[in-house]
């Protein structure tokens, strides 16, 4: 076959004909520092998700692999993600109930991460990109905010030295407020966790450039060794399984699948609005062009690969995105190195984290939620727009109250409302013309603004369709309910992108109950696509094909020559009025 361009060769695959040999060293360098964030914080995001810690480095090696081979971007890191780890509990947790078996909790969420990859390959195939856009700024808000929340409460047990089998935002604080008063925490626990929150937090906050969390995790191991944490009821993470799993697909019973498929569709419009946030972010810095396609299918690869060898479900990553790029990193090479010390760590050295307490990886994972709650921007949508406001409150509660996977079909369906709810009523309003100003313009920002006896010129910013052609009938008839009544009905049509039949229907209708008060219905700078759809719907039957015009200056012109309307006296008016007030010669 020949060669296009490179088009059929992975865009990953593509970036070695233009890598450089200077790149080298730094991407090793970067690659290095990025394993020291992405152990574990791997092994931390795995138990979040409900599965055993060695998961989440299957996970990590796998997904930066498929993604070096298919990711278009040349430093964006893929890996587990703090934010995916709740919605993957909600949607394997309850299908192995009380029975506790590590080994279907990870076949289901190896299933879970196959099913996550074949949609976002599918969205990259279709180019469906804009499936992202389901979610609005406030709603993700909003979400984030709750599953913050979420993620912080159902960590303090594990913070605390004490397990919990509570569901539930409420039911979670419930059970632990009651674990606290039974005296089941374990101070040693409390100890290593808080002391390790406050140590990250430091760390990031005073020297950003330190690798918090491998300073907290090597001195939480050292710490265990030389106080022997684990006999004063300290869980620790024990040593970790030798060597890599074998390439296999997962079981799961027939029944899972529903459960199952409504998890992985929540976990892919998440991942896919993250991807692209966050792309869209690092390419911006980096002078490179976002390929959302590309970036879809990429992540659906990287999901596959991880799914087949006992992985979970992965997105992209700020932070570790962000340390790559510090580190120097110039390609995917940083995560293909990455990737092979992790796994030279399991086959060589699988005990390296057997003393690390797991107060210490909930430490982690608190201070991860902390990211990802947006206070700032909240308190921005109550002070510029208390709408969008209670839209982000309706999403956090909807998390919060209702449960993860429930909270991301409430973000959804909140973010949908209100495109329905901006286009059913969209802003109207009537036009005048304002001293020294040229053009038309809202009376309700200029008052004062003059308007020609027996002329309404009315502005709809919105599309004319099924759910607001009535509402703007009836607007239209009430501006004509004045006296005296008006002679024209002009519609500043510019905004309006489009009209279905049933806007057709009201807007004949309006035309002949106008046209039987010997008024007019008057159109001006309306889309030729508009107009043509006017045209095909056979309006100009009872709208007369004289009364559309190219702009509202040669609309209200044609009026006053019709009428003998006049402004205000040229004495009262500005040279450019006076300019503009002449009708047009011939």
């Amino acid at each position: 076959m020949a060669d296009t361009g490179g088009r059929h060769v992975p865009p990953g695959l593509r970036t070695l004909s233009v890598y450089r040999r200077e790149w080298l060293v730094k991407d090793v360098v970067a690659g290095v520092v990025l394993t020291t964030l992405l152990v574990p914080q791997g092994m931390a995001y795995a138990e979040l998700a409900g599965l055993p810690a060695i998961t989440g480095l299957y996970t990590s090696v796998l997904c930066l692999l498929a993604y070096a081979v298919f990711g278009p971007s040349r430093i964006l890191v893929l890996g587990p993600d703090s934010s995916l780890g709740p919605m993957i509990a909600a949607t394997i947790l309850p299908l192995i109930a009380s029975d506790g078996d590590s080994g279907r909790a990870v076949a289901l969420a190896s299933m879970l991460s196959l099913m996550v990859g074949a949609i976002t390959i599918l969205a990259g195939v279709c180019r469906l990109g804009f499936i992202a856009d389901l979610i609005s700024k406030p709603t993700m808000i909003g979400y984030m905010n709750g599953l913050a929340l979420t993620i912080l409460i159902g960590q303090l047990p594990k913070l605390f030295g004490f397990k919990t089998d509570a569901d539930g935002l409420v039911a979670e604080v419930r059970a632990f407020v009651r674990g606290l008063a039974d005296g089941k925490a374990v101070g040693a626990s409390v100890t290593v966790g808080v002391a390790g929150i406050v140590l990250i937090l430091v760390l990031q906050r005073w020297l950003p450039k330190v690798p918090a969390v491998l300073v907290m995790v090597v001195l939480a191991i050292a710490a265990t060794s030389a106080f022997d944490l684990g006999r004063h009821g300290v869980s620790l993470v024990g040593e970790l399984p030798r060597g890599f799993p074998p390439l296999s697909l997962p079981h799961v019973h027939w029944g899972d699948f529903g459960p199952l498929c409504a998890g992985a569709l929540g976990i892919a419009l998440v991942s896919l609005a993250d991807t692209i946030s966050n792309a869209s972010a690092f390419a911006a810095r980096t002078g490179q062009e976002v390929r959302g396609n590309e970036e879809m299918t990429a992540i659906g690869a990287a999901n596959v690969a991880a799914g087949l060898f006992q992985g979970f479900p992965v997105s992209t990553s700020g932070s570790r995105t962000a340390v790559a790029e510090r580190a120097g990193a110039r390609s995917q090479l940083t995560g293909i190195v990455g990737a092979g010390l992790i796994v030279l760590m399991l086959v060589l050295l699988p005990g390296l984290f057997r003393n690390l307490p797991q107060p210490a990886l909930a430490a982690v994972v608190i201070t991860a939620s902390l990211s990802l709650a947006d206070i700032a921007g909240t308190r921005r949508l109550w002070h510029q727009r208390k709408a969008e406001f209670l839209l982000s409150i309706t999403a956090f509660l909807g998390v919060a109250l209702l449960g993860v996977l429930p909270g991301i079909a409430v973000a959804v369906g909140l973010s949908i409302l209100n495109v329905f709810r901006r286009a059913w009523w969209p802003y109207n309003t009537v036009l005048g013309r304002v001293p020294g100003l040229p053009g038309y313009h809202d009376v309700r920002s200029y008052p004062e603004a003059e308007q020609l006896p027996g002329l309404v010129i009315h502005r709809f910013d919105g599309p004319l369709f099924f759910a607001n052609a009535k509402a703007f009938r009836n607007h239209i008839m009430r501006l004509t309910r004045c006296e005296p009544p008006p002679v024209w009905v002009l519609l500043a049509a510019e905004p309006m992108t489009d009209v279905d039949t049933t806007a057709a229907d009201e807007l004949e209708e309006l035309d002949e109950a106008l046209n039987e008060r010997g008024m007019s219905l008057v159109f001006a700078e309306l889309k030729d696509p508009v107009r043509h759809k006017i045209e095909r719907y056979e309006l100009t039957r009872t709208i007369d094909p004289a009364h559309f015009y190219p702009t509202l200056e040669a609309a209200v012109a044609a009026y006053r020559a019709q009428t003998g309307a006049r402004w205000p006296p040229a004495a009262e008016r500005s040279p450019a009025e006076t300019a503009l007030e002449k009708p047009p010669s011939g």
